[in-house]
């Protein structure tokens, strides 16, 4: 089993419902000895989350922590079936190490197979987003994984298997099915993958143990995962 190396996808107390903050999110990804961390703070379309000036002004913020480089980007929302994102200004999303784009029922309704079809692969086929966060969630009850895992393959965004939404707390009933299908999908087509532990208290960094069983119970292989491979993934983000 691969060591991990990497966690991306965090969010802090700026983005309005997470409980800790930078300092100690980071704290806690130098004791997992972690080469690339990420904090992901949440698109204006959630409630209580930063102003897109925040996102602005992340240059402020020192990106090396001992041998831990920090990554500062964002999770976005998707926000119709064209798949259009909640941040466009080119000059923002510039200035952000990642981007990661999702589906979240507080911004997109869900709709037909075709309708979240199309906006899975509209933010898949945008230059700006490096990584679909938790696609098969359940947020979009139904689409075509199929397509979503070629696009992945043909444009190198990432599809991200996220661990809080395998959580039983999180009563997402549709998410083990659906991940077991796009992981199926992923090694069939052999299509890379991110986990994300999609942390919003330090207690979740680095903790992937739901992503981890479903990754047994498929049969994952370890080298279509990219979390034990930072320089790979600094390469796809252009980085």
């Amino acid at each position: 089993m691969f060591a991990t190396k990497l966690d991306v996808h965090t969010h802090t107390i700026v983005s309005g419902h997470a409980f800790c903050t930078l300092n100690e999110m980071i704290a806690e990804a130098q004791k997992h000895s972690l080469t690339l961390f990420g904090v992901s703070e949440h698109g204006p379309s959630i409630p209580g989350t930063c102003d897109p000036l925040y996102f602005r002004n992340l240059h402020v913020v020192p990106r090396q922590y001992g041998d831990m480089r920090l990554l500062l980007g964002a999770e976005l929302n998707i926000i119709d079936y064209e798949g259009n994102i909640d941040i466009t200004d080119p000059f923002i999303l510039g200035g952000m190490d990642h981007v990661i784009a999702g589906l979240h029922s507080l911004c997109y309704t869900d709709g037909n197979r075709q309708q979240n079809t199309s906006a899975l692969l509209g933010a898949i086929e945008n230059p700006n987003v490096h990584i679909i966060s938790h696609p098969c969630d359940g947020t979009a009850s139904t689409f075509d994984i199929e397509a979503v895992v070629l696009a992945s393959k043909r444009t190198g965004t990432l599809l991200e298997l996220n661990n809080s939404s395998l959580n039983p707390a999180r009563h997402k009933t549709l998410a083990t099915s659906l991940f077991t299908e796009m992981l199926h999908l992923c090694k069939r087509h052999d299509v890379p993958i991110i986990l994300g532990s999609d942390a919003h208290h330090t207690s979740a960094v680095c903790n992937y143990h739901y992503a981890m069983s479903l990754l047994e119970e498929t049969a994952f292989p370890d080298e279509l995962i990219i979390n034990d491979k930072p320089n790979d993934f600094l390469s796809l983000i252009g980085k």
